[in-house]
């Protein structure tokens, strides 16, 4: 009888145990329902990697600080980077990846990407099929809100917003009136043009030239010639890469000193980088913010701690695309796709940057850009 008494006890000490850890877990540890899979697909080789690099590390440590505090309905948030090299067909190859883990039935809470209109675009109608709900941390192209896809939203600014926003930088903080808009010859850039010339004519402002440009284009000696005829007092360049390098390299050559402000596509290392020479005092929009102006000294340690590097370009956004997907699936209380995004329209998000809103055909709500300036070789933001 004393034995069996002492084996009772030991018993009980043992399911005591249990229960405690069990409620330490339920209080704000480790999740116990398994796992919800975030897909981040974004460039994270190539001349975009840093942009997608950045994205990445923002989405991580946000899935960090959720499974600190339980996870996402109780599941454990795993995030999965896939690259989509800044390259449509290989965001094609990347949606067939994530169809073949929702058929092997993985759960899925969302996927965050693409970073480009172009891979935006492609890839975006096989996720509406999929029923997933796709948060993008930076791509721009307007009309990725008007195809009727219920489960897509982005927290940067559309490229009608970075028009409308870069005039008045030029109108009102560069005192231009004559702008020469040169532009590559693609939708982005196209769509560009046209929109930041609507908004200069808005403004009260003349668009003196519009000069179309080959994308990989280095050469820009005529085109500075014709803003010379031109008669503009500020340059405004829709492109991508290094070409907003080559062009301030051309017009200095030319000993043109005028301001010249370049569209987010330019935003990448390479500007400062390239072998046109130096950079120094050109403009940059972007649809991202700096986290060294942005965020608190606790958000940049934390981002350290998890991703192991310094926050780049995009991480603020990558965290803010996170931080929503979690609170529509939490809303929803569930994680389909449908059911997220609806509540993602109906309540937005309450950020560690703010709340975010968004319209009903999933643009982000008094969306805004940023204007970077390159100071000793470095982008840097401005007030």
């Amino acid at each position: 009888m004393q034995h069996l008494t002492k084996s009772s006890l030991a018993l009980f000490v043992v399911l005591l145990i249990i229960t405690f850890a069990s409620a330490c877990q339920s209080a704000g540890g480790s999740p116990a329902a398994g796992e919800a899979v975030v897909y981040v697909a974004a460039p994270l080789s190539g001349v975009r990697a840093e942009a997608g690099q950045s994205a990445l590390g923002g989405a991580r440590l946000a899935a960090a600080e959720i499974n600190r505090d339980g996870g996402l309905l109780g599941h454990r948030l795993v995030v999965k980077a896939m690259d989509d090299r800044s390259d449509s067909g290989t965001a094609l190859t990347v949606v067939h990846r994530i169809r073949e883990a929702v058929e092997q039935g993985e759960r899925i809470a969302g996927v965050i990407g693409h970073m480009e209109g172009d891979t935006t675009s492609s890839a975006l109608p096989h996720y509406d099929e999929m029923g997933l709900v796709l948060i993008s941390p930076g791509a721009g192209m307007r009309a990725l809100t008007h195809r009727g896809h219920s489960t897509f939203f982005r927290v940067n600014a559309n490229d009608g917003v970075q028009a409308e926003l870069s005039a008045r930088f030029l109108v009102e903080e560069l005192n231009a009136d004559r702008i020469a808009v040169v532009n590559v010859a693609t939708a982005y850039g196209n769509g560009l043009a046209e929109s930041l010339a609507g908004s200069l004519r808005a403004l009260g402002a003349t668009t003196a030239i519009v000069v179309e440009v080959a994308e990989v284009q280095e050469v820009f000696s005529d085109v500075a010639l014709q803003i010379v005829e031109a008669r503009a007092d500020a340059v405004y360049f829709a492109g991508t890469g290094s070409g907003a390098s080559f062009l301030y390299a051309s017009l200095k050559a030319a000993e043109l000193d005028l301001p010249v402000l370049a569209s987010d596509g330019a935003f990448v290392a390479s500007v400062i980088d390239s072998e046109a020479g130096t950079s120094e005092g050109l403009y940059m929009s972007a649809l991202a913010p700096s986290p060294e102006e942005t965020a608190e000294a606790g958000w940049i340690e934390a981002y350290r701690e998890v991703v192991h590097r310094d926050p780049g370009p995009f991480s603020i956004n990558g965290y803010l695309a996170m931080q929503v997907l979690a609170a529509g699936v939490r809303a929803a209380n569930s994680f389909e796709g449908q059911a997220i995004g609806q509540a993602v329209r109906e309540s937005g998000a309450e950020t560690r940057f703010g709340p975010i809103r968004f319209s009903a055909n999933g643009d982000r709500v008094n969306a805004r850009i940023w204007i970077y300036r390159v100071e000793e070789g470095r982008f840097r933001q401005l007030e």
